[in-house]
């Protein structure tokens, strides 16, 4: 039988903007970061935890390490959570940052679905800037090589080692068959942020 996913959590950042972890800021009653779990819980096994203040982390009683390559941002994430999986003999991640409240575990499963055709990254279409969603992911193991070669010539762009691999983004139309792009991938970085949140959680399927 196939294994599912390694499920991570991604909670690397500083907070500088919520003033607190925002992972244990509560919408709808429930702390950010369970809402995530308890999405990545759905479709993958075991769901883990990158984060670099462990200590902070340690009431979530989630097995948790810290980014191999510190101080370049979301993709040391990336990273160590790939190189996790391989540790485990898992041959992919599925991830969510710790901060998006409304974490969807069908769309998850979509994009673990996506990937039987072999891609190494699928990533869901968004109204974004980048237009994709990188921090609500699957990626394969495969990401390895192209990762670590984007870090040594100092490309630490979450994306930076898409074009080295094999990408397959789902359609910004079918991601709207699972509710409001704005929504699924809402980000809390600020107290106005979450309240913004409990609003959107009143309607949130």
């Amino acid at each position: 039988m196939k294994k599912r996913p390694l499920g991570v959590i991604l909670a690397g950042g500083r907070n500088t903007r919520y003033g607190d972890l925002k992972a244990f800021a509560t919408v709808g009653g429930v702390p950010i970061v369970e809402r995530v779990r308890a999405a990545l819980a759905q479709v993958s096994q075991p769901v883990v935890l990158i984060a670099n203040d462990e200590d902070a982390y340690a009431p979530l009683g989630l097995e948790t390490r810290r980014d191999v390559h510190a101080g370049i941002g979301a993709l040391a994430g990336i990273h160590t959570a790939l190189l996790w999986a391989r540790d485990r003999d898992q041959d992919s991640v599925v991830l969510s940052a710790c901060d998006m409240p409304f974490a969807c575990a069908p769309l998850l499963a979509r994009l673990i679905d996506e990937a039987a055709s072999g891609a190494d990254v699928v990533v869901p279409e968004s109204t974004s800037r980048r237009g994709v969603e990188p921090l609500f992911a699957f990626y394969r193991t495969t990401c390895l090589p192209a990762i670590e070669r984007a870090i040594d010539r100092d490309d630490t762009r979450i994306i930076g080692f898409y074009d080295d691999v094999r990408v397959v983004r789902v359609p910004i139309d079918v991601v709207r068959t699972f509710g409001d792009p704005e929504t699924l991938f809402m980000n809390v970085n600020t107290p106005a942020e979450r309240e913004s949140a409990e609003h959107h959680a009143v309607n949130f399927r």
